[in-house]
C-alpha cells in the first residue's frame, strides 16, 4: 500500500502532509486517474466509486479508432502492458495451438513438455493416463524409447493488463488489472 500512497502524493503534486490537508485525486489528469485506479487492489477499481467514471471512459475510448492510452507522466509509468496468459508451470515451455507456413504462429496458448512414454512398461502405463494432447511422437531416439510432446491449455490471466510503477526506491513494481465490467 505504501507505493500507492506515494503515487497518490506524487500525482496530486503534493507531499503526504499536504495530501491529508485537502489535495484530491480527482484533480489528477485522466491518465493519472486511470493509473491510480488500475493500481487499486483491495478493492479493485470496480469497487471504488471514484474509479468507475475514468475507467468507463477508458473502456469506451478504447473502442474508438485511433485510441491512444492516456499517460500519467508524473508517475513515469508509460503505457500499460498486456499478457493474456499465466506463466507455464515448471518443467513445461510455451507452445502454440496453431502454426502456419512461413513461421507464423498463433497465440502462445499452450504449455508443452516432452515425455518418454515407452521407456518401461510401468512408465508407459503412467504416461498413458497423463492429461493433455499429443503434439508429436518420435521413436528410436537412441534410448530405445518413444518421445511424446504433451500440451495442455495455458491458463488465462484474470487481470491481463499491467502497469510497472516505480516505487520510492525507483524499482518498478507491477500492478495487474482488468477492464471487465
Amino acid at each position: 500500500m505504501r507505493p500507492l500512497l506515494i503515487l497518490v502524493a506524487t500525482l496530486t503534486g503534493t507531499g503526504l502532509g499536504a495530501l491529508a490537508g485537502g489535495a484530491k485525486a480527482e484533480d489528477a489528469s485522466w491518465g493519472c486517474q486511470v493509473l491510480l485506479c488500475a493500481a487499486s487492489k483491495n478493492p479493485s477499481w470496480h469497487g471504488v466509486a471514484y474509479c468507475v467514471p475514468p475507467m468507463t471512459k477508458l473502456i469506451a475510448a478504447m473502442k474508438e479508432p485511433g485510441f491512444s492510452w492516456p499517460i500519467c507522466y508524473e508517475a513515469n509509468a508509460g503505457k500499460p502492458g498486456r499478457e493474456n496468459y499465466e506463466d507455464c508451470p515448471a518443467g513445461t515451455t510455451v507452445g502454440y495451438s496453431s502454426q502456419g507456413d512461413g513461421g507464423w504462429r498463433g497465440e502462445p496458448d499452450r504449455c508443452t513438455k516432452t515425455v518418454d512414454v515407452c521407456h518401461s512398461p510401468i512408465e508407459r502405463n503412467a504416461n498413458a493416463r497423463q492429461s493433455g494432447m499429443t503434439m508429436g511422437r518420435s521413436f528410436g531416439n537412441g534410448r530405445g524409447g518413444c518421445i511424446q510432446q504433451v500440451a495442455t491449455p495455458r491458463p488465462r490471466r484474470a487481470d491481463p493488463y499491467f502497469f510497472d510503477i516505480p516505487n520510492d526506491q525507483g524499482m518498478k513494481e507491477r500492478f495487474w488489472f482488468n477492464l471487465d465490467h
